[in-house]
């Protein structure tokens, strides 16, 4: 059961909610790409229910990941930013909440064909390392000459649905055992499998969007570390923000898409130097600490308390981490960095996490509870 500390009595309502949330589940559009450790749309959902946001202001999360923050604001009438270092999120999210052209089928199905007819010719297959090792010769060929038409079409969010369905097929057809473990292994997959899973994915990514009709042209999604965003970057200004940054220590989210990233031309090493949280930062010899995140989160809420408005809300949801074998409190931290930023603490709700929904590192991310921490800005 979670466990709801109330500060100040206009936040009562929220006791009403189990932010526990048991039976939460996806939508369609959280299975048209793999992703780590999602946020679960309840939380979102009843946060922005429960807080509102002025009119005129967005709701912000400046760790997007897939976006889930963005599209729940949406469906409550609200315009959102997003923010994320990891270039597979931003494109998730763009996807997620952006209209999806009514051609994108019929160009899908043209892509498929361009690249069935040009696959037995040349095809440029981009310098990957390691290429030889984790792809066929006819994979790469196939993705490859995927790839090539997918980047000759001008529409932007057309370009952007293409490349998604792409994206999300590539560790299931590479030698890679799966999206967790990097092993080799030898899964027969041909290039015929892998224009034909193009076109599924396409499919799939269609009919997700086609149940979930919303106002998809409001959020504006910065591919950006977010130590580096200014205030001056937003047109608008900050209602509510919610997010859940990453937990130090406890994942790579970097590695997980590193062979995506690669593929669609995208650095994955400067998203593994510059991510917040990552394993490698924390594991090396003279390695960061938990003074190094709270000088990250120091720096996030500069930015926050410059583009909020009087009176907003942030809502941070974190778990604890283990650094070097000590249990650091991640919400405790929080909320100290909170409030040397003058806000104040009017709600912390402990939840619990259903171990079914967990996907982080099993030795370093052994997570049972996170906290809800709600702030306000008087």
């Amino acid at each position: 059961m979670s466990h709801i500390e109330i500060f100040d009595s206009r936040y009562a309502r929220l006791k009403a909610v189990d932010w526990d949330f048991t039976d939460a589940s996806q939508d369609s559009l959280a299975s048209i790409h793999p992703y780590p450790a999602r946020f679960i749309p309840d939380i979102p959902r009843e946060l922005i229910s429960g807080l509102g946001c002025d009119k005129g202001a967005v709701i912000l999360d400046p760790f997007c990941g897939s976006g889930t923050t963005l599209l729940e604001a949406q469906r409550a009438g609200f315009e959102s930013v997003g923010i994320d270092l990891n270039p597979i999120a931003c494109l998730i999210s763009s996807v997620k909440t952006k209209e999806l052209p009514p051609e994108f089928l019929p160009v899908a199905h043209d892509v498929y064909e361009q690249a069935k007819n040009t696959f037995d010719g040349y095809v440029d297959i981009p310098t990957i390392p390691n290429l030889d090792h984790w792809f066929k010769p006819d994979v790469q060929k196939a993705l490859s000459s995927l790839l090539t038409h997918i980047d000759e079409q001008s529409d932007v969010n057309l370009k952007n649905a293409l490349k998604l369905a792409l994206s999300s097929i590539i560790v299931r057809v590479s030698n890679q055992e799966s999206d967790t473990r990097y092993a080799a292994i030898d899964n027969n997959y041909t290039a015929n499998d892998v224009l034909e899973s193009f076109l599924t994915a396409c499919n799939k990514i269609h009919e997700a969007k086609k149940r979930n009709s919303v106002n998809l042209e409001c959020s504006k999604i910065f591919n950006q570390d977010i130590l580096s965003v200014l205030a001056s970057d937003f047109d608008k200004p900050v209602g509510l923000v919610i997010t859940s940054p990453p937990y130090p220590n406890a994942y790579e989210y970097w590695l997980y898409h590193k062979y995506r990233m690669w593929w669609l031309g995208f650095d994955p090493i400067q998203v593994r130097t510059f991510e917040i949280g990552a394993r490698p930062h924390y594991q090396k010899k003279n390695g960061q600490t938990e003074e190094d995140f709270r000088k990250q989160m120091s720096s996030v809420f500069d930015l926050l308390s410059d583009v909020l408005l009087s009176g907003g809300h942030v809502c941070f949801v974190v778990g604890r981490s283990v650094i070097k074998g000590k249990i650091v409190d991640n919400a405790e931290l929080i909320r100290n960095v909170a409030e040397n930023h003058k806000m104040v603490l009017v709600a912390n709700i402990e939840r619990e996490i259903a171990a079914t929904k967990k996907s982080f590192n099993l030795k370093y991310g052994k997570i049972k509870t996170e906290n809800i921490l709600i702030f306000r800005k008087d």
